[in-house]
C-alpha cells in the first residue's frame, strides 16, 4: 500500500473551499490537460453526496483511455469527503479530502492510499512512473488552486 499526503493553506473561508471542491464538474479544472480527463456520468449531481457514483475517462499513459469509476463513500459538509475507486487502474484507491478552518483561511489536506495491481510488478511500476505522475498531478492542483484563490500569506 502506498500513501500520498498533501496539505495546502488557502486564503478563503471553508465554505468557499467546500463549494468548489465538492462540485464534481470542478475536477476537470484541477486536473492537468495531458490526463485527458472527461466525466462520462450523466447524472452525477451538482454537489457530492454519499453513495454518488462518478465515472470518467483518463489518459495517463500515451493517450490510452482508461475508464474510472469512483464512489463518494463519506461526506461531512464542510469538513471532508472520501472517494473510493470502484473500477479503474488501481487495485485499491481511497482518497480523503479534508478541510480545516484556520486563521485567515482553510487548510486543505489530501490523503490517498493506493495500491497497483500485479504485485511486485505494480510496486516497480509505482516506483518509476505512477508515484511521480501522482506527484505531478497534485503539484498541478496546488498551483491551480493558488491561481484560482490566491496564495495564503498569513
Amino acid at each position: 500500500m502506498h500513501v500520498l499526503h498533501r496539505t495546502q493553506k488557502l486564503p478563503i473561508p471553508i465554505s468557499q473551499a467546500w463549494d468548489f471542491l465538492s462540485t464534481p464538474a470542478n475536477l476537470k479544472i484541477i486536473t492537468p490537460a495531458y490526463m485527458g480527463f472527461e466525466m462520462t456520468s450523466l447524472h452525477h449531481g451538482d454537489k457530492m453526496y454519499a453513495g454518488q457514483i462518478i465515472t470518467y475517462v483518463v489518459k495517463p499513459i500515451l493517450g490510452i483511455p482508461l475508464d474510472w469509476c469512483t464512489e463518494i463513500t463519506h461526506v461531512q459538509q464542510p469538513d471532508y469527503f472520501v472517494d473510493e475507486q470502484r473500477c479503474g487502474p488501481y487495485a485499491f484507491w481511497h482518497h480523503q479530502h479534508k478541510l480545516i478552518s484556520i486563521e485567515n483561511g482553510v487548510l486543505m489536506e489530501d490523503i490517498v492510499h493506493y495500491k497497483l495491481p500485479l504485485g511486485f510488478i505494480g510496486k516497480w511500476v509505482n516506483s518509476f512512473m505512477v508515484q511521480r505522475q501522482l506527484e505531478e498531478i497534485f503539484e498541478f492542483r496546488r498551483k491551480k488552486i493558488i491561481e484560482l484563490f490566491g496564495e495564503y500569506k498569513f
